[in-house]
């Protein structure tokens, strides 16, 4: 709020001290001008003239506050908007330099899987619940996006699958929803089944992998990829198996995994649009 210039007590101060210049002013006239009638005038006048100046000095400082005060808040106001500025700068250098250094990652992968058409996104809305995990990306049919195309981060992560495209937006389903199911292998033996997102709030990177054969060999730390479809390649790290146990029927085994790729600080991911 606006503070204004002359307060009720600053009126009153500069109103008083007019008043007594006046008076003072008028019995000086009237004494005539005799010699007696000064010293005497001079006597009864010198506390008003005290009083007067000391009223004028009161109201002077008070005048000079008030500008100083709004001085003051002009100044601050334009140090608080020049923080802002250099706040938000940091901000935009910060999410630079976390770009780039997601961009040197994705050259290596681009290195190792020259013929990956990648189409970068960045995430603009989640969707999350005790049994469903997915966002939206800024970018649809636009851009070549269809259902079941894989979206993984600049390591080559799997983060989730395309399950919805508009014209210029697409919704990802990540590996963690339980209602998405991605064909695997165990890289080191070759064994396959289906991974299954078992998505909690205690615990957001939980995988599961089913329909392991009762005779398969399983050790904890082996890397589950994809197997490739027609619409993603083949090799995509899924997650690492951390425990192994037969599943409810006795006859076939299970695997829990854990995934691969963080959702928790996730703003970017790249699409394969094709491969070879």
């Amino acid at each position: 709020m606006k503070r204004k210039l002359f307060t009720s007590k600053v009126k009153t101060l500069l109103v008083a001290a007019v008043a007594l210049a006046i008076v003072t002013t008028v019995i000086v006239a009237l004494s005539g001008g005799t010699t007696t009638g000064e010293n005497i005038m001079s006597t009864i006048l010198q506390p008003l003239r005290s009083g007067v100046a000391a009223i004028d000095r009161q109201a002077l400082k008070i005048y000079n506050y008030i500008f100083a005060y709004e001085s003051l808040e002009a100044e601050n106001a334009a140090l608080r908007a020049q923080i802002l500025e250099m706040e938000e700068d940091i901000r935009t250098a910060q999410e630079l330099e976390r770009e780039n250094e997601r961009y040197e990652q994705l050259l290596e992968l681009k290195d190792q899987h020259e013929d990956y058409l990648l189409e970068p996104a960045y995430i603009i809305s989640w969707d999350a619940s005790n049994w469903r995990s997915s966002f939206t990306i800024a970018k649809g049919t636009n851009k070549g996006l269809e259902p079941g195309m894989c979206a993984i981060t600049e390591n080559g992560q799997v983060v989730g699958l395309i399950t919805d495209v508009g014209a210029n937006w697409a919704t990802v389903t990540t590996i963690l929803d339980n209602g998405l199911e991605i064909s695997a292998s165990i890289a080191s033996s070759g064994y396959t089944g289906v991974v299954q997102g078992t998505y909690q709030s205690e615990d957001t990177r939980l995988l599961r992998m089913n329909y392991l054969t009762h005779e398969a060999v399983i050790k904890n730390g082996d890397q589950v990829v994809t197997t490739g479809s027609t619409l993603y390649p083949k090799g995509l790290l899924l997650g690492k198996i951390t425990n192994v146990s037969l599943d409810e029927t006795g006859v076939a085994k299970f695997a829990s995994l854990q995934a691969s790729c963080s959702l928790e600080n996730l703003e970017q991911v790249f699409i394969i649009t094709d491969y070879e």
